[in-house]
């Protein structure tokens, strides 16, 4: 049955082709979003690019006819922008916040589609990724969904150290089989071979059978993009980091497979600008930042091995020497677009409060010889309209699942310490 979908601002700026994916429905974009999404398209991060990106392509549909009495889309729904409701239904007030208004908007679209077509009316959806708005909504008998399109589930099915038996699990990605005592990894559909055992990298080594993989394929350079996902305590970070180092600072006889490690995270929400902090770029940096350097400090603490440059590792005071010689950057994701990073270790923390459009801004800038790692805690999502099954973490393992170049494994076994595992399994 074809339906009315009413669009709430957050689902424009969590992906600004949303329009286009309603198949043959029709849309409705209530005045108020146009004005939110005005009031975000100033400045330079991802929330203002997908304001802007949004507005352009509405004023293009515009262009083929009046968004007042609706324009035919090439889904062969219609889009129209609804003015601000007249009357008040004596439910909400006639003048508030752009929720209520957005609200009100979708009650005053349902109450004529029902008296327009008495018995036989469409159906409208209120569009929205607020937990809030949809509850306030249906509280009002209006129809609500989340913005379902980009939502998956797919990473529940992967991402475990396989057993024997259980070896080709039905994807090309790499993976990995613990049998006794040998690893295998498994790349495409038919090429096995066991791994090296007992590895450390800049003095890290892993404590169980699942950092043992995960530092593999951080080490692969075949392995272009890893996923790493997992509670808090479990070394997805700081393996990372230490595999990016090695492979970067260390002499490893030939030439060091990358240049440079960039280490970033983003700022919660995604796109908004540092500006506001007082200080330079590292005093503001340091808030976000500091579970980084957390974990570059435990490197540096355990170290071993010789620099280019012939410095003794263990002489390093702290990252700050890393800094100064280049061979580490630390920087907040809202300044990645317009970049190109050829042979750089790419290392994406807390990878789960971000969109999905995200996640394709951040791959698509990665140049020849480039490696991205993306970690991540699934369960741990601090961005308020993404959830567990919406971020561009869980898009991205989807969407690569099958690529031979990836690699995505979830870690379960807390190495912090007794207290933390203890913690995270008692609280």
């Amino acid at each position: 049955m074809k339906k009315v979908f009413v669009l709430d601002t957050n689902v424009l700026i969590h992906d600004p082709a949303s329009i286009f994916k309603f198949e043959n429905n029709d849309i409705v974009i209530p005045f108020t979003v146009i004005g939110e999404l005005d009031r975000h398209k100033k400045g330079r991060g991802e929330i203002a690019a997908s304001a802007r990106q949004a507005l352009r392509s509405i004023d293009e549909l515009r262009e083929a006819g009046s968004l007042s009495s609706g324009i035919r889309m090439a889904t062969g729904g219609m889009i129209s922008v609804s003015l601000p409701a007249t009357n008040s239904s004596g439910k909400l007030p006639s003048k508030g916040a752009e929720d209520s208004q957005i609200i009100k908007t979708a009650l005053s679209i349902a109450a004529k589609e029902a008296e327009d077509h008495k018995g036989n009316s469409v159906p409208v959806v209120l569009v929205t990724k607020d937990t809030a708005v949809r509850i306030k909504a249906e509280s009002l008998g209006i129809r609500v969904e989340d913005y379902m399109n980009d939502k998956t589930s797919l990473f529940q099915q992967y991402g475990k150290v396989l057993t024997d038996g259980d070896n080709t699990n039905g994807i090309a990605s790499l993976r990995y089989v613990s049998s006794e005592t040998n690893i295998y990894k498994l790349a495409g559909t038919e090429s096995v071979r066991a791994i090296k055992r007992s590895r450390e990298r800049m003095g890290i080594s892993p404590r169980n059978v699942e950092q043992e993989c995960a530092l593999d394929a951080l080490s692969d350079p075949g392995i272009e993009i890893v996923a790493l996902t997992g509670n808090a305590g479990t070394g997805k970070t700081l393996l990372a980091l230490a595999a990016g180092l090695h492979q970067t600072a260390q002499v490893v006889k030939k030439t060091s497979q990358y240049e440079q490690v960039i280490v970033s995270r983003p700022i919660v929400p995604m796109g908004n600008d540092i500006g506001y902090l007082p200080g330079n770029m590292e005093e503001k940096l340091t808030p976000w930042m500091q579970p980084i350097f957390d974990n570059l400090e435990v490197i540096l603490n355990t170290p071993k091995g010789i620099m280019k440059d012939n410095t003794n590792v263990s002489k390093m005071k702290s990252y700050q020497y890393l800094m100064d010689a280049g061979l580490l950057q630390v920087e907040p994701l809202t300044y990645i677009r317009g970049r190109s990073l050829p042979k750089r270790y790419f290392v994406i923390d807390e990878a789960q409060n971000l969109r999905p459009l995200d996640i394709k801004t951040i791959v698509t800038r990665c140049g020849e010889g480039t490696k991205i790692v993306f970690t991540g805690d699934l369960d741990q999502i601090d961005t308020p309209y993404l959830d567990k099954m919406s971020n561009g973490l869980a898009y991205l393992i989807s969407r690569f699942i099958n690529e031979e170049n990836f690699c995505f494994l979830n870690l379960r076994k807390s190495v912090r310490s007794r207290l933390a595992e203890q913690g995270a399994r008692l609280l």
